[in-house]
């Protein structure tokens, strides 16, 4: 689920939660990489949950509808069981490895804050996609997926009252949600008939050994902090080291230390990855600025033979 760009966001993340705290010592921000890493997947079961909420609260609407001597819109649609059962709704709210794991977990957030599906519910139901889903005579597990995806893209994930609640449970899904979002679309769009249940439950790190590369990109930042601040000013003789924008002196010290420590990671990886976080999070200049500054050090590292690497498609 989670690239190592990911990953290098929330080790930049961490560093600069520390540079900025006066008490926080590099075992807490290890352990807060940890939890921080893990709770994203703690926000893709809930937006899963949600789906599964959905589905009942349409079931629970149908009936309702059913048992009514009073017209509604449903009336009017062939079949008003429709979004109901349609397959890939289903497949995840009767996915019963989920359902275990959101209840090992104890997530039942929307059982509590249920004001949360019925406006969801509502949007969806109000929708262009919904009405022509609802009104088309035809049925198919596409036109099934293709309807959950277009709702998911267009009214859930830009919903800002789901992104206001998940803004106020826990601060560090602000910069989660996107990528929760784009990865639950991704699932949505390449689902079949006959995935199997743990397609919805996919491991959160891709290889075993990125955690212990977040960890080392962590600890080994912040070990060689005052070199690595003595490479950068080297390299911008006519900068002052304060004047270097918060983020792009960490982003820079990230990528040092991972050119001098990961020898298994191509430095063009390096320098790409970095350029294109600092086009996301720093200053419009900074991809710009930092993209000078390693291209120098890349060049000195390999002159002093310090730039060591192995593996494939390293030419």
């Amino acid at each position: 689920m989670l690239t190592r760009r990911h990953i290098r966001v929330k080790v930049m993340q961490c560093i600069y939660a520390l540079t900025h705290s006066q008490d926080d010592t590099l075992e807490k921000q290890v352990k807060f990489l940890k939890y921080s890493v893990d709770s994203m997947y703690t926000l893709y079961l809930l937006m899963l949950s949600l789906l599964v909420e959905l589905q009942k609260r349409a079931e629970e609407q149908a009936d309702i509808a059913a048992k009514s001597y009073l017209g509604n819109v449903s009336d009017a649609y062939p079949n008003r069981k429709k979004f109901v059962n349609n397959r890939v709704l289903l497949q995840i709210a009767d996915n019963k490895l989920l359902l275990e794991e959101l209840s090992s977990r104890k997530l039942n957030n929307w059982y509590l804050n249920e004001e949360y599906i019925r406006l969801i519910y509502k949007e969806v139901t109000e929708s262009e996609y919904y009405t022509t889903y609802m009104t088309s005579e035809t049925s198919s597990y596409e036109e099934d997926k293709n309807l959950l995806a277009d709702l998911y893209k267009n009214v859930i994930a830009p919903n800002e009252k789901i992104y206001d609640y998940f803004e106020d449970d826990k601060l560090t899904w602000v910069d989660d949600i996107p990528i929760i979002n784009t990865f639950v679309l991704k699932l949505i769009k390449k689902a079949k008939p006959d995935v199997i249940e743990s397609y919805f439950l996919p491991e959160l790190l891709k290889e075993d050994d990125d955690m212990v590369y977040a960890k080392q990109l962590l600890t080994k930042t912040l070990l060689n902090d005052a070199a690595y601040v003595k490479e950068i000013v080297g390299k911008t003789p006519n900068w002052d080291k304060d004047r270097i924008a918060d983020i792009d002196g960490i982003l820079l010290k990230m990528a040092i230390c991972e050119l001098l420590n990961f020898p298994s990671i191509p430095e063009k990886v390096t320098i790409n990855e970095f350029l294109e976080i600092a086009k996301e999070y720093s200053t419009p200049k900074s991809s710009i600025f930092i993209n000078g500054i390693l291209d120098k050090l890349v060049r000195e590292y390999k002159s002093e033979g310090k730039l060591k690497k192995i593996g494939r498609g390293l030419l």
